[in-house]
């Protein structure tokens, strides 16, 4: 537990070592470092694309974007009856936004409207994701395939899940060691990577599903 003033910076430095934050609540001024005796991850080779995720994909009734709806990323992944978000943890996160090192990948309807999206912290060559939501089907799926794809192209070599949900593990993601976790995090963090490599827009479903099938 740390009620003592907490900074962007002494955030950053936590996950350097492999801690994360936490709440029991969105109005609770405590937050816990957590480091999980087992850790989830999405192995960048190893998304799984499901035929109906493709499907849906390939329709094309949605739009893309990074870094554009950030906060409301964030106040969507926040927005549950039970959530480790508290507007401490809130505030933290924008103003690593507004550092650069937090970002978002947020999904909307043609006219707009956000129906998915996640959001998480990049430091070097690992990319600490934090949260995700979706409000229509498929909606946090398209985010996680449009990230992986992302990040395979800006050189990242780690993407921590922090935990493994069964969410998660339909699309490929696994429980690691602690050791085995801090030996990937040390790798990550020695190597360059940039989010923005594939520059700002977002790819063709098609260009991400192909990139997809030749790694997966």
């Amino acid at each position: 537990m740390m009620n003592e003033t907490l900074t962007p910076e002494v955030l950053l430095r936590a996950y350097q070592a492999g801690i994360f934050p936490m709440s029991d609540g969105r109005h609770d001024p405590d937050i816990y470092w957590v480091d999980p005796r087992k850790r989830g991850v999405m192995p960048l080779d190893g998304f799984h694309i499901s035929r109906s995720l493709a499907k849906q994909m390939r329709k094309g009734e949605y739009a893309v974007t990074a870094d554009q709806h950030f906060d409301a990323v964030l106040q969507q992944c926040a927005a549950r009856k039970d959530t480790w978000i508290s507007t401490r943890i809130e505030k933290l996160y924008q103003q690593l936004f507004s550092s650069g090192f937090a970002h978002s990948i947020e999904v909307s309807t043609p006219d707009g409207t956000l129906f998915g999206g996640v959001y998480g912290v990049a430091i070097r060559g690992v990319f600490f994701g934090e949260s995700m939501f979706s409000s229509q089907t498929g909606g946090s799926k398209i985010a996680l395939a449009y990230l992986v794809d992302r990040l395979r192209m800006g050189g990242f070599t780690l993407f921590d899940t922090q935990f493994i949900t069964p969410h998660l593990e339909s699309l490929g993601g696994v429980e690691i060691s602690r050791k085995t976790y801090h030996d990937l995090l040390a790798h990550g963090l020695s190597q360059d990577a940039d989010f923005w490599a594939s520059g700002p827009g977002s790819p063709a479903a098609d260009q991400v599903l192909q990139r997809n099938a030749q790694t997966s």
